[in-house]
């Protein structure tokens, strides 16, 4: 018998209340694979000293959630390409001996996505400009996403993240700044919540934008997994929309980091069967 079990997990702030240590050991039980997912409670200036240690440690890989997403890249020792556009990491796997961070956020939100509609052509409003929202933002303009609306407290960060898009993608991306309650512009597809505006703790924080202005043939997404069933996710139902919660992109996202870390393709269904139980 093997009693070492190889070490995965994620370093964020707020760690108590990721679910995904459940989500990714039911799919290592399911498929009966000698790994361990850790949730780590990690501050930012012991970021630099988590990751030297879990390379200590032989940990085949580890995910990085929030504040981490940007910060981590100063301590690995590569990029793969997606992390490397996108300017972001939220999963890191050791290759040769060296932590390479990848970034999964984005296509499983686009995997989400395409299960209700194709975002080639369309015109899309993205709520936040951190390490989510630059993950979904690449990820769209890459399917050929027509327009992309940045919408952001932080000019700074916001216009950063419509430079990225416009440089590096053929989608035409602008920046608004959120001052206020925001209202959706006419010919808007798609609205995305890319914050963590109403994740518990505070789930009752709304976010700040003028309801009235969804319309029944826009889809509505959040990112935000606990409570699955957000204000937005609310708000969109009773106005007709199709709403999508965060549930898919968790899932395939962690489909995805699974892959890196084993090389086994993963069925999803205990993986939500899990996150159903659970939230």
């Amino acid at each position: 018998m093997d009693f070492r079990s190889e070490l995965v997990g994620c370093f964020s702030v707020g760690s108590n209340g990721n679910p995904s240590v459940e989500m990714v050991e039911a799919a290592f039980r399911h498929h009966d694979m000698n790994f361990r997912y850790i949730n780590c409670e990690v501050t930012p200036e012991n970021l630099g000293s988590a990751v030297a240690g879990a390379k200590a440690m032989g940990w085949v890989g580890f995910n990085c959630s929030i504040p981490h997403k940007i910060e981590v890249i100063k301590y690995l020792d590569g990029l793969g390409e997606s992390a490397k556009i996108i300017g972001a990491v939220n999963c890191t796997v050791l290759r040769d001996g060296k932590f390479i961070g990848e970034n999964t956020d984005g296509k499983g939100f686009l995997t989400s996505l395409q299960a209700v509609t194709n975002p080639l052509g369309k015109s899309i409003v993205i709520f936040g400009a951190g390490g989510a929202a630059r993950a979904v933002a690449v990820e769209v303009a890459l399917a050929g996403a027509k327009s992309i609306v940045i919408v952001n407290r932080d000019p700074t960060r916001g216009e950063e993240l419509v430079a990225l898009i416009n440089s590096r993608t053929k989608s035409q991306a602008t920046f608004r700044q959120w001052a206020g309650m925001f209202e959706i512009p006419q010919g808007i597809d798609i609205v995305v919540n890319a914050t963590s505006i109403g994740m518990n703790p505070n789930s009752s924080a709304h976010l700040e934008l003028d309801i009235n202005s969804l319309q029944p043939n826009m889809i509505v997404a959040d990112v935000v997994i606990d409570p699955p069933i957000t204000h937005l996710i609310k708000a969109a139902q009773v106005r007709g929309c199709t709403a999508l919660n965060g549930f898919g992109m968790l899932v395939n996202q962690g489909i995805l980091g699974i892959k890196y870390w084993t090389g086994i393709d993963v069925d999803p269904e205990p993986m939500h069967e899990r996150l159903r139980q659970l939230l």
